[in-house]
């Protein structure tokens, strides 16, 4: 067993242990390589270990990687995408995590429409309020947007996303997590039509925490490649 197994499974457990404490199942919650900054050999790695789901967070660089890549991996865009950059991400991602104003679906709507393909879509929420992270600031222009978004044909909103505040008070941090949980499950209901299923926290160093909020997806880098 090579290390990204070994590092796979270990995570895999400890997503089980904080599931059980939550009172869920692990099973639910996928597990994605985040490869920033790694070579297209370690992402292989994970990708002959089991893993299909894979983040980048600049489309420059996932395009270096994940050009001609294996076509049952799934790719998503998960740092901050800017509307010039909305083309390639179309090209080569499946989904964008990182949608944080109207401008930028727009943009991703017109390039989908261009050559007629699907994307799915995060809402990105800064449940931390910190200057240095994107994302929405307000749940109401985040609903006031959803609700122009959710009539884009090629466009469909998956769930929310958002990185948990950079501190070592876990309290602060299950906050963080259970605020966007709260809008997650408010938004299911005031958008029933929308097929809002996914809930996108946790990374190496809070996804425990993250799961044991109801996490449906964590984002692990240094956790499965080791430190840069």
């Amino acid at each position: 067993m090579n290390d990204v197994e070994k590092n796979i499974n270990d995570i895999r457990n400890r997503i089980d242990k904080a599931a059980e404490k939550a009172g869920h199942t692990g099973e639910d919650v996928q597990l994605m390589a985040v490869s920033k900054t790694k070579t297209r050999e370690q992402v292989e790695a994970a990708y002959r270990a089991g893993l299909r789901l894979f983040g980048e967070n600049r489309v420059q660089e996932a395009y270096e990687k994940y050009e001609n890549f294996y076509p049952d991996a799934r790719l998503h865009i998960i740092g901050h995408l800017q509307s010039n950059k909305a083309k390639q991400a179309v090209e080569i991602a499946c989904c964008v995590q990182s949608i944080d104003k109207l401008k930028t679906a727009r943009e991703l709507e017109k390039r989908c429409a261009a050559i007629d393909k699907q994307m799915d879509i995060f809402m990105e929420y800064n449940t931390s309020g910190e200057d240095s992270k994107s994302g929405y600031l307000s749940k109401d222009s985040m609903y006031a947007d959803i609700e122009q978004i959710a009539s884009f044909p090629h466009l469909r909103i998956r769930g929310f996303m958002t990185i948990g505040p950079f501190t070592d008070d876990s309290d602060a941090i299950r906050r963080a997590f259970a605020r966007l949980k709260s809008y997650y499950e408010e938004s299911k209901e005031r958008f029933p039509e929308l097929p809002i299923d996914q809930l996108s926290m946790g990374m190496t160093s809070d996804f425990e925490i993250a799961v044991e909020e109801g996490s449906t997806m964590v984002r692990i880098g240094t956790a499965l490649f080791g430190s840069r």
